[in-house]
């Protein structure tokens, strides 16, 4: 790896953050010496984009077809054996506050008064006691979460699973103006710092110490995936077929809607596989990296790691994914928080491979309209997994619009008496101060907005399909 190239005067800036960074008590020297090598490499101006001309698109070795998996072995002992192999690990650094919610947004409840955490655990016992493995679970907490999370796990403590925590990094955000870290600014409070993204996971997986103690337990690979993905549930097929084919590095892709079009794809460049984001991408080529008949697939953030890997590469300071800036405001004072994404280091890995999922294994709850799906009787739960109704036709999920009215999820609530049926739905827009009866049924295209100022309650039992509705007159 070539030697990072700085001007005279941005050694200087990064001497005088050094000696700022040196003197902040609330981090390890670990955290600190991971801050500047990132802004150091963020100022040696590192090639963020690609040369397009060199794309291609990935081959079925390379991006391999879900249905094309073996099957896994019949034998209860095998699966065993390949289970106890492997540590799930969820990131679990976001707050709630999109939804309104305070804490971490894993407790958010989903369905049933269950939570993401309790359907994770619930998911993870259930394979424990079926195969009489151990697969234990870790939880990748920031600096925001960690208290609430050590609280929340306590009433797990007879559950029959192994559950860790580390933290991931934490950074003082950077003042603009003067290139200092905020804590220096006389900000005490939490929003003088930030976690700098997921892929910041290996460090701290090594930093925690936790990568050597799963892997003195024969543990091999980690899934990690979003805490608030319901699909991102374990797969022996995908498990079985990375250790065979000992790939250290596995992304699950899925095929793209016009939903997705922003999503990160997979692209093979001189010979690597390699993940392509909407930043990267020069703004002559942007509208053909949205288009679906080009980049078909995106990534869903389910990874699949080979733990031996993660730590060679770490210890060899190999792992240098793009960097993302974001920038914020703290305050009036204009900062930057530099943060890396962990689908950035398949290029990194030996053998790395995507493999072509079904849509079902992409299931996140971003959004009141997320939870609006999952509430439904388009969904059922079974021993934590949440699985979806075959009456449902269409292979899709209705697109679901929520005004301003429904965004945190106590309004949402108090707004539906029952969540409507929505088997037979296409798109469902709502806007104004709408609220549900219960027993409805919502089919084909709707639409429903309260006039300004107006209250529109949707009757018990009332049966809308393909309608706009603007007020009682048309119920």
């Amino acid at each position: 790896m070539a030697a990072v190239t700085l001007t005279p005067a941005d050694i200087e800036k990064v001497t005088n953050l050094k000696a700022a960074v040196d003197g902040l008590a609330q981090i390890t020297d670990n955290e600190k010496s991971g801050f500047i090598n990132l802004v150091t490499r963020s100022l040696s101006g590192e090639a963020q984009h690609v040369e397009w001309s060199k794309i291609q698109t990935p081959t079925d070795e390379i991006v391999v077809p879900y249905d094309s998996l073996a099957s896994v072995p019949e034998d209860p002992a095998e699966t065993k054996k390949l289970l106890d192999k492997l540590v799930v690990l969820k990131l679990n650094g976001g707050l709630g506050t999109t939804m309104g919610c305070t804490g971490p947004k894993s407790v958010i409840e989903v369905r049933n008064g269950m939570t993401f955490l309790d359907l994770i655990v619930t998911q993870i016992q259930s394979l424990n006691s079926k195969y009489g493995c151990n697969v234990p679970l870790l939880l990748m907490n920031s600096f925001n979460t960690h208290e609430d999370t050590q609280k929340i796990l306590e009433k797990y403590a007879n559950s029959k699973i192994e559950i860790h925590t580390f933290n991931q990094s934490q950074y003082p955000r950077l003042v603009v103006e003067d290139f200092l870290p905020l804590p220096c600014k006389g900000i005490a409070t939490k929003d003088g710092w930030y976690p700098p993204g997921h892929g910041d996971i290996f460090p701290s997986l090594m930093n925690s110490g936790k990568l050597d103690a799963l892997m003195s337990q024969g543990k091999e690979y980690a899934f990690v995936a979003n805490s608030d993905n319901l699909g991102a549930i374990v797969d022996l097929k995908i498990l079985n077929h990375l250790v065979v084919k000992k790939n250290e590095y596995c992304m699950e892709v899925t095929p793209k809607t016009l939903a997705d079009v922003k999503g990160g794809t997979l692209i093979s460049c001189d010979g690597k596989v390699q993940l392509l984001e909407i930043a990267q991408v020069p703004d002559a080529h942007v509208s053909e990296f949205k288009s679906i008949e080009k980049f078909k697939i995106f990534n869903t953030n389910n990874l699949w790691l080979n733990l031996a890997a993660v730590k060679r590469l770490v210890q060899a300071e190999a792992l240098k994914m793009e960097i993302i800036p974001n920038p914020k405001e703290v305050n009036g004072i204009k900062v930057l928080q530099l943060e890396t994404a962990a689908g950035a280091a398949i290029k990194f890995f030996d053998n790395a491979i995507g493999i072509n999922v079904p849509r079902s294994r992409f299931l996140p709850v971003k959004a009141t309209s997320d939870l609006l799906l999952v509430q439904s009787d388009l969904y059922t739960v079974s021993d934590g997994f949440v699985v979806r109704n075959n009456a449902r036709k269409n292979p899709e999920n209705p697109s679901i619009e929520l005004g301003p009215e429904f965004k945190k999820v106590c309004d949402f609530l108090s707004r539906f008496k029952t969540i409507p049926s929505i088997i037979e739905l296409d798109s469902l827009k709502v806007t104004g101060d709408v609220s549900f009866g219960s027993g409805i049924t919502l089919k084909g295209k709707v639409a429903i907005n309260a006039k300004p100022g107006a209250k529109l309650e949707i009757p018990d039992g009332t049966v809308i399909a393909t309608k706009e509705i603007n007020g009682p007159e048309d119920l």
